[in-house]
């Protein structure tokens, strides 16, 4: 293994920071220290974890190759065929190679690991394609359009049920990444609830070095404090550590920033640094240079243009053929809710939507006809924070409610929000007009774009959350939205339904 694995900065929900970014060099490096001992740690994980990665690619693309040929055989195609197939063997394997796909510091990652996949089987089939275009007699369509989109879909499914298998190692305390952190006792609190609430991420803090003027601290949540920040290069060596985590404190200037650069040059360890705009990240930041000097630059939140249009395009179609796909399990599920009491099948409540507009809200009825004249009587007893209210052994809730409710199947009239362009698929939480009332100027930024029937709140615990944590949520994802991101999330809605984790 030429790298060690590396993980970046990880925020809960999914969204990281874009790795650590290098500060200007501001005078002559010292001189190389010694070399550090071995590791401690083990990364025999690492090393086969890779080795699993790389097999998976090569079996994808025999697989597809191998479709490829009995097809190719079925049609008739010509003997050039048996040259495409090689050819594509070839090309997929060494240029998912060059594209970055194997290298252990994305392996485990997701998104950015599936992109340099796509990325080497597109190449690999710009370069099969040109052949094609020069030698008329050699047939490449089939393997541009069939065998390289299967490849594709192959490598990336096994990719992901191996990176599944790496979680659920990660969730037992397998598999992790030995960590030490440094930097402000509040900031430390606040990294290592992080990793502990989200081990899939890959993290072990094992060590902690804080300011010198903090004091005698001896652990902070657990974690023993072994020095200060002036001597954590030296902890690093001693101890093996694989990743050093640096978050905010005045101490870290960037000619200290540049200098423990340079001191941990030759150890295993891959220095991350926690940007100061913690809930900025992905498409919005970006690393240029002015004058010499590496500058992070982070650009407005997009609310409208081209990429806002193919959001609607996107969710008024998705919409409509959910609600043809799903219209025989809607009107089950109808008749199951009128059977239930004889009432009303809809619910219909109003909400906020973008901008602060109003409109009407629509879930299957899962409580009984007179559920918000009960409410007054019931608050005393709300388990909720903030402006909220929830229960999770709501009397109001009917039996067929609580099927309901459990798997979100509540939820789906609001189809018909999205289909009218109240709603998106992805954003967040619609609120009731009380709550909006409430809002600072700040927490009013979630109404910048409309909201969505799932969001980060609903991959993250839905009602589970505390009322501060999905205001943050709601506030990162309106901060970051992109496309890739409500994929994600579209992806991870249907885990979180499945599990039924804080549905009430």
């Amino acid at each position: 293994m030429q790298e060690p694995m590396r993980t970046p900065l990880v925020l809960p929900g999914g969204i990281g920071a874009r790795g650590a970014v290098r500060t200007p060099v501001l005078a002559a490096p010292p001189q190389p220290p010694q070399p550090a001992p071995a590791s401690a740690h083990s990364t025999v994980w690492e090393r086969w974890y890779r080795v699993a990665v790389v097999v998976s690619d090569v079996l994808a693309t025999l697989l597809a190759c191998g479709f490829g040929t009995v097809l190719a055989v079925a049609l008739g195609l010509s003997a050039g065929t048996r040259t495409a197939i090689l050819a594509v063997l070839a090309c997929s394997v060494v240029l998912c190679s060059l594209s970055g796909s194997w290298s252990p510091r994305i392996l485990g990652e997701g998104p950015e690991e599936y992109r340099r996949v796509g990325r080497g089987v597109f190449a690999a089939g710009v370069v099969l394609a040109v052949p094609g275009l020069a030698f008329p007699s050699w047939d490449v369509r089939l393997w541009v359009f069939g065998v390289l989109p299967l490849l594709a879909v192959l490598a990336v499914l096994l990719r992901y049920l191996l990176r599944r298998y790496l979680h659920s190692a990660r969730g037992t305390g397998r598999c992790l990444l030995p960590v030490i952190a440094a930097g402000d006792p509040r900031t430390l609190r606040d990294l290592v609830e992080r990793t502990r609430l989200q081990p899939h991420v890959g993290w072990r803090i094992e060590a902690l070095c804080v300011p010198a003027a903090v004091g005698q601290v001896s652990e902070i949540e657990g974690i023993p404090v072994v020095g200060d920040l002036e001597g954590l290069a030296g902890h690093v060596r001693r101890g093996g550590y694989r990743v050093v985590a640096v978050t905010a404190d005045q101490h870290w200037t960037p000619r200290r920033l540049q200098r423990l650069a340079w001191e941990l040059e030759d150890t295993p360890a891959e220095m991350v640094v926690a940007p100061v705009l913690m809930e900025v990240a992905g498409p919005r930041l970006h690393v240029s240079s002015v004058l010499g000097m590496p500058l992070l630059r982070v650009s407005a939140p997009v609310f409208n243009g081209a990429r806002r249009i193919i959001k609607s395009l996107a969710d008024w179609v998705s919409a409509f053929l959910l609600l043809v796909l799903l219209a025989p399990a809607l009107l089950v599920i109808a008749a199951a809710v009128k059977v239930t009491d004889g009432g009303p099948v809809i619910y219909r409540q109003r909400r906020i939507g973008r901008n602060g507009t109003t409109f009407t809200m629509l879930k299957f009825r899962s409580m009984v006809v007179d559920a918000d004249a009960q409410l007054s009587r019931l608050r005393a007893a709300n388990e909720a924070d903030g402006p909220l209210f929830k229960l999770r052994r709501d009397p109001r809730v009917t039996r067929i409610g609580a099927v309901l409710r459990r798997y979100s199947l509540d939820e789906l009239p609001q189809l018909l929000n999205v289909l009218t362009g109240r709603m998106s698929l992805v954003g967040p939480r619609p609120p009731l007009p009380e709550e909006s009332d409430a809002y600072d100027s700040e927490v009013r930024r979630r109404l910048l774009v409309k909201p969505g029937l799932t969001g980060l709140w609903q991959v993250s615990g839905r009602s589970d959350l505390s009322w501060a944590e999905s205001v943050r949520l709601d506030l990162r994802y309106v901060e970051n939205w992109s496309l890739a991101l409500d994929a994600v999330i579209l992806w991870k809605t249907v885990r979180a339904v499945l599990k039924k984790q804080g549905a009430y």
